[in-house]
């Protein structure tokens, strides 16, 4: 009996690095979101669509962003987030 190969492992697209000032920007306008109650639309790496909603929560222990749209809370990875926009 032949041996069985293992299957391969697919490598997972890495995510983009940002530097320093780029994250930071990133954070501090979710902080401002967050403290004016204004919609945010985030641009999130793999994700296929951009989320909208409203920054409800910031936890530093998880690193997740909470964002709420329409009663329902999206968690996003803070690493993940690309862009943040305004819906105007």
């Amino acid at each position: 009996m032949p041996p069985v190969e293992k299957p391969k492992k697919k490598s997972k697209d890495k995510r983009p690095t940002r530097d320093e000032a780029i994250l930071e920007e990133i954070g501090e306008r979710l902080v401002e979101a967050l403290n004016e109650e204004s919609e945010v639309i985030l641009t999130i790496w793999g994700w296929d669509e951009p989320v909208h909603g409203l920054i409800v929560a910031l936890d530093a222990r998880t690193k997740l962003v909470h964002v709420q749209k329409n009663g329902e809370i999206t968690k996003v990875p803070f690493m993940d987030i690309m862009k943040i926009g305004s819906p105007e």
